[in-house]
């Protein structure tokens, strides 16, 4: 038997809750007809999508590869509803996007091609700087919209922001590491141990905020703006990190299992957005795109 689209929306359910119960909660559906649907995927697949632990699941090898397609399986079955309700065929022009680094990794790519594929006759010119640069071309006119992290803006009141998604702040750690094991982690833990820094847009700062509040300084065991240097050296042992789910991946490029915690306290959480001129008039192929964006988070 082939398996069906509600299955695939079970699992990508699953897989971004991170639980069961949390996939059947967001879809208002029993926990026990997640359960089945996954089971049913993993027998017509004949791999092994998640891991059942005793606090939740945790996505396998195949499953995260799996994901990807079935989130373009849904998609594109969302794209093609959109595509008879819209009159895509009209639509041309340019939109003039901007992006900063973390989100243009995590995020653009997919909204990006969804959108090309329901308005073809657009043309997309995007640029990528930070977050306060974009700010400035945005006032300019030099650019339509930003897609970028909105909760640490330095002239908000200037624009129109249009929030997507909230990612929260947690951390990650290698296989096996003490604290893992641990049901709560106290921040003061996280203090003593040797702290991997992501030098990009707010998380450094947010980090020694943190660190601050506990009357510390982190002790940096390595500083970089490569996510992927960040996942290797974490899943090492080199050190741990404090980053946003929004770019979590449950392996390095090593292959590497990296794991991720809550921490108690009051994390900070990363909001990704849109943000445009204040008293500008969105175009329609500009409102389109801010629409399609929060459709993909």
């Amino acid at each position: 038997m082939a398996f069906t689209l509600r299955q695939l929306q079970f699992f990508v359910a699953a897989a971004e809750h991170g639980s069961v119960s949390g996939a059947a909660k967001a879809l208002a559906i029993s926990q026990s007809s997640v359960t089945e649907a996954i089971k049913a995927l993993e027998a017509d697949l004949g791999i092994v999508l998640f891991e059942r632990r005793a606090r939740g699941i945790a996505i396998t090898n195949a499953g995260h590869q799996f994901l990807r397609h079935a989130r373009k399986i849904r998609d594109d079955v969302s794209d093609a509803r959109r595509a008879f309700q819209l009159e895509t065929s009209e639509r041309s022009g340019e939109l003039r996007l901007g992006v900063t680094s973390l989100v243009a990794g995590y995020g653009l790519a997919e909204t990006l091609s969804r959108f090309r594929r329901t308005f073809p006759s657009v043309r997309i010119s995007a640029i990528e700087d930070s977050g306060e640069y974009l700010e400035h071309l945005l006032i300019g006119g030099e650019i339509d919209v930003a897609f970028l992290l909105v909760s640490n803006m330095h002239n908000r009141s200037a624009f129109q922001v249009e929030s997507i998604a909230a990612s929260a702040m947690r951390l990650w750690l290698p296989l096996g590491h003490p604290l893992a094991a641990k049901e709560a982690i106290e921040l003061d833990e996280v203090a003593r141990e040797p702290l991997i820094m992501l030098s990009l847009e707010e998380i450094e700062e947010s980090t020694n905020r943190l660190m601050a509040s506990l009357g510390t300084r982190p002790d940096v065991a390595f500083r970089t703006r490569s996510v992927e240097a960040v996942r290797s050296l974490v899943a090492t042992g080199v050190g741990l990190a404090i980053l946003p789910d929004l770019i979590y991946r449950p392996w390095s490029l090593e292959g590497d299992r990296i794991e991720i915690r809550d921490v108690s306290g009051d994390l900070p959480t990363v909001q990704v957005g849109m943000a445009w001129r204040r008293g500008a008039p969105l175009s329609p192929i500009t409102r389109d795109f801010v629409r399609l964006a929060q459709a993909s988070f």
